[in-house]
């Protein structure tokens, strides 16, 4: 097929142990997914219908590494949390046969410029300009479901030159990832290539230039920045 520009390069992801890599379609965000972190940014603990928000394939960061310090903000927040890789999809997913969607694990950081979705969230607007902007999805590569099954418990942590700042287990989900998957399918049609954000632990805090982060999922991988 001919374009009138060149098309951009696929958005993928490498996958431990296998030459082949994982292309990425759609990427979707489950806030507010820990009560305790719920609790941390003002809001009721208590299990409310979930609520997803997106960010851009081409946000990903395959790998970790350098990270530029994003423009227009002063309050860079780190989220470690567990990324579904989906190799099925459809739509209105049964909440039984939802992990079966699931081609394997990742560890991510969504990084967030908390001042910009602030304001966004004062004002009304959606919140793209504090989640979806370059850079602001750094990712392990994904291990298969096949190799370590679907963990629904263990610990994730994420520490900042050397300090633990977030420390949470995958059992204290708000809304586990059968369900995730199940509700997330009644508002989209899901595809081979999504990644699903899971949702984020309590201990979010500012970053910046110069910053280490290391993070770990038991069982899953670890992942590792520098903010520059």
């Amino acid at each position: 097929m001919d374009y009138v520009i060149d098309p951009p390069p696929v958005p993928s992801l490498p996958v431990r142990g296998a030459p082949a890599r994982f292309p990425v379609r759609r990427v979707y965000c489950v806030g507010r997914n820990y009560a305790a972190h719920a609790i941390e940014m003002g809001h009721d603990p208590d299990r409310e219908p979930p609520f997803f928000f997106q960010k851009n394939p081409d946000n990903l960061v395959p790998g970790g590494g350098n990270i530029s310090y994003p423009p227009q903000t002063a309050d860079l927040h780190h989220e470690i949390e567990l990324v579904a890789v989906l190799g099925a999809g459809g739509r209105d997913i049964d909440q039984d046969s939802a992990l079966e969607c699931v081609w394997g694990y990742v560890v991510g950081i969504d990084l967030t410029r908390r001042d910009l979705q602030g304001e966004a969230k004062k004002m009304g607007r959606p919140w793209e300009v504090g989640k979806a902007f370059e850079m602001s999805a750094p990712c392990s590569a994904i291990v298969p479901a096949g190799d370590i099954g679907h963990p629904d418990s263990g610990t994730i942590h994420l520490d900042v030159n050397g300090e633990r700042r977030q420390d949470g287990d995958l059992n204290q989900l708000i809304w586990k990832l059968p369900e995730v998957i199940a509700h997330l399918s009644r508002l989209f049609t899901l595809a081979p290539g999504d990644l699903i954000f899971t949702g984020t632990p309590a201990g979010v805090a500012a970053v910046g230039p110069g910053d280490r982060l290391e993070g770990a999922i038991e069982g899953v991988g670890e992942i590792s920045v520098v903010i520059t």
